[in-house]
């Protein structure tokens, strides 16, 4: 009798900037086995502490614009004026490893990949309330005032399309969030 490796499914995550999704994410990734994280590329600098491979392949936009002539994304985006990509290749590969993927990213990235892996499940991190982003946002010291009250005008956006993914989350209590989170990735991964 053949083994038959299990096949990954795709974990999409989406939240608004400061909800908390990074940070869920890489929590998920140091508590489950058999997840990988889906790594983008962006053409934005890295932010303090960020590193290329880890974080994001930081690229060029040249370089970025040849991927793309390429056809090699699966979905990709401009988002806060920066291009944002996921390489097919990578995910495909992982999935077939037997291996999940998390890939934490923005809702019109998730729009293009929804609608490319049928079988990846969605889940949208809603943040506890648009104040407590606000103050997240603040609080990171990553950001202008200008770029803080553009992200809070996009995140209004993007919570407004939460009913579209099939699961929601309010990271509200980081752990209580981590563990729901946990348990749709759990219920929702392909049998061994």
């Amino acid at each position: 009798m053949l083994n038959k490796k299990r096949k990954g499914r795709l974990f999409i995550i989406s939240a608004p900037s400061g909800a908390g999704k990074t940070t869920l994410c890489h929590a998920v990734l140091a508590k489950l086995s058999q997840i990988v994280p889906s790594i983008s590329y962006t053409t934005r600098a890295p932010r303090e502490g960020e590193v290329t491979g880890k974080d994001y392949h930081f690229v060029s936009p040249q370089k970025f614009k040849a991927m793309i002539e390429e056809h090699a994304f699966a979905e990709w985006a401009i988002v806060h004026g920066h291009y944002y990509g996921t390489n097919k290749n990578l995910i495909e590969k992982s999935m077939q490893e037997g291996n999940d993927v998390l890939l934490s990213i923005d809702i019109q990235g998730a729009d293009q990949l929804r609608k490319l892996y049928s079988d990846a499940v969605s889940v949208f991190i809603n943040p506890p309330s648009l104040k407590e982003l606000k103050n997240r946002l603040i609080d990171r010291k990553s950001d202008s005032q200008m770029t803080i009250q553009k992200r809070l005008e996009v995140a209004k956006k993007e919570i407004a399309a939460a009913p579209s993914y099939q699961f929601q989350v309010v990271n509200d209590d980081f752990e209580q969030a981590l563990e729901e989170l946990i348990s749709i990735i759990k219920s929702q991964r392909h049998p061994s």
